[in-house]
C-alpha cells in the first residue's frame, strides 16, 4: 500500500520541535514533500536530519509567521521548491514558556505577544498560502486549536486559551470563506499533551494529575496521539469534511 500522502506538498509551520517534530516526522513516513518553517535553523537541524533519513525531501526556512513579510516568504519559497501546495497545517504557536497563573496576573504585553503569533500569526499564513489552493482549486488547511478554551483549565491560561478559541472561529469562517475552491478547512484540537513545550512547564505533574482526572482515557497524551488525525485531515480520505474541530483529549471534550 502506498504512504497515503505520497508526493503531496505540505508546509508545517513551528515544526522544530515538539508537535510540529512529530508532524513533520509522520507526514514524511507518509511520503509527502516538507517546507518546514521554525524561528531557529540552528534548533530545527535533528528534525531536517531525521527527516532525510527517511528518504523525503524536506525545505526548511526560517520565518516569524507574526510578520506578513516572513508569510509571503513562506509562499513564495514553496513555489519555488515544489511548484505547488497541497496541506498547510499551522502548528507554529507561543507555548514554549507560558505557565499557569490566575487570569488577572497577565501582563498586556504577553497578551500582545501570544495574539500576534497564535492569531494574527495563523491568519498572516492563510492569507499567503490560500491563493495558491484556490489557483489549484484543491488544499487542506489544518489548524491547531486546544481544548483548553473548553475545560477549567482555561482561567489559568488566559490569553493562550482565548487565542485558541479564536482559532476555532478562525475555522470555521475560512472553511465558509475556501470551500468554493474546494479548500478543506479543519482543526485538532488536543488536550494537555507531553510536548517539550509542556513537560518544562512550572507545575506541569500537577497539571497532567487535573488533565487526566478529567479525561476518559486515564493515561498522560504523549505527541504521537495527534499525528494520525493530522494525516487523515491531509488526505483524500477527508475531502468531504471542513469546519471541524476535531478533539483529540482522551475524552474530556465530549460534542
Amino acid at each position: 500500500m502506498s504512504p497515503v500522502l505520497q508526493d503531496k506538498v505540505a508546509i508545517i509551520t513551528g515544526a522544530s520541535r515538539g508537535l510540529g517534530k512529530a508532524f513533520a516526522l509522520r507526514f514524511a513516513e507518509e511520503g509527502a514533500k516538507l517546507l518546514l518553517t521554525t524561528t531557529s535553523l540552528e534548533r530545527a537541524k535533528g528534525t531536517v536530519d531525521e527527516i532525510k533519513t527517511k528518504g523525503t525531501e524536506v525545505a526548511i526556512m526560517e520565518a516569524d509567521i507574526a510578520q506578513e513579510s516572513d508569510t509571503q516568504k513562506i509562499a513564495e519559497k514553496v513555489m519555488q521548491e515544489y511548484g505547488r501546495v497541497d496541506v498547510l497545517l499551522n502548528n507554529a504557536a507561543i507555548w514554549y514558556g507560558i505557565n499557569a497563573k490566575p487570569w488577572d496576573l497577565w501582563t498586556v504585553e504577553e497578551w500582545d505577544r501570544i495574539f500576534s503569533v497564535n492569531v494574527k500569526g495563523t491568519w498572516l499564513v492563510c492569507k499567503a498560502i490560500a491563493p495558491l489552493m484556490v489557483k489549484q482549486s484543491s488544499g487542506k488547511i489544518i489548524n491547531i486549536a486546544s481544548n483548553v478554551a473548553q475545560v477549567p483549565a482555561a482561567s489559568f491560561f488566559m490569553p493562550y486559551s482565548c487565542g485558541k478559541g479564536a482559532i476555532y472561529i478562525m475555522t470555521h469562517a475560512l472553511a465558509r470563506a475556501l470551500g468554493a475552491s474546494n479548500i478543506n478547512v479543519n482543526a485538532i484540537a488536543p488536550g494537555y499533551t507531553a510536548s517539550e513545550a509542556s513537560l518544562n512547564q512550572d507545575g506541569s505533574d500537577q497539571t497532567f494529575e487535573l488533565a487526566n482526572s478529567e479525561q476518559s482515557l486515564k493515561r498522560r497524551e504523549e505527541p504521537s496521539d495527534l499525528v494520525g488525525a493530522a494525516v487523515f485531515l491531509a488526505s483524500a480520505d477527508s475531502d468531504f469534511i471542513s469546519g471541524q474541530v476535531l478533539y483529540i483529549d482522551g475524552g474530556t471534550v465530549m460534542l
